[in-house]
């Protein structure tokens, strides 16, 4: 499980979100992240049991895991460090295009859990798209499911949505609404508690077993 300790720290990162502050809390950051990489582990177990394409790997969480430091190059936000600790678990490793399951650790009740593909590039894009059109009755038997919508009541989300139908397709698609879609991905909030606790973990592994026929589906495409 997630020590309070590793919320604590976060919570003070984003307090004193500079170098020197920083390197003068390494070793507790050290301590951190190792706890989340402990606690990714365990959600990787955990998937094993009914994913056979993560069992198959044998992915080093450690790998899963994103880095602390901002990219600020482009960005108007200079702080240096991310506020949070994020895992994208994938058989492809957290590089590919694959659709996977992730999770994000932030203080104050913003963690986060889910699974499928955020933005992805516009060749992988209209691949996903391709396929459910091809396959959209199979599309609608997983995100219209009671199961699916019972864990997540507000379906399948997407970063942005398209005004108009993408090109190639007929306004009177029957898939009309999520090929306008830029992503596809499920998503269920977390409190700081339920990251700490072994019934957040359960309920943490119940939305990603309700997210594989949806991973397994986009996966296809690629």
């Amino acid at each position: 499980m997630l020590d309070r300790s590793t919320f604590t720290f976060l919570k003070k990162l984003k307090e004193n979100n500079n170098k020197q502050w920083f390197d003068l809390n390494r070793p507790t950051y050290e301590l951190a992240r190792q706890n989340f990489i402990d606690f990714t582990n365990e959600v990787i177990k955990g998937i094993e049991k009914f994913d056979s394409t993560i069992a198959e790997v044998s992915l080093d969480p450690k790998k899963c895991i994103s880095r602390i430091n901002r990219d600020i190059r482009f960005s108007k936000n200079k702080t240096p460090y991310k506020t949070n600790f994020f895992a994208l678990i994938s058989a492809g490793g957290k590089k590919s295009p694959m659709a996977a399951y992730y999770l994000q650790v932030e203080p104050g009740n913003n963690s986060f859990a889910g699974g499928g593909v955020y933005m992805p590039l516009p060749p992988d894009l209209y691949k996903f798209r391709q396929e459910i059109d091809y396959g959209f009755e199979e599309w609608k038997s997983i995100v219209g499911s009671k199961q699916f919508n019972k864990v997540f009541p507000a379906g399948v989300q997407s970063p942005e949505m398209l005004k108009r139908i993408p090109k190639g397709y007929e306004d009177s698609n029957p898939a009309n609404e999520y090929l306008k879609m830029k992503g596809y991905y499920t998503f269920n909030g977390y409190t700081d508690s339920e990251f700490q606790s072994q019934s957040g973990l359960t309920k943490m592994l119940k939305d990603y077993k309700t997210t594989k026929p949806l991973i397994d589906f986009l996966n296809r495409a690629l």
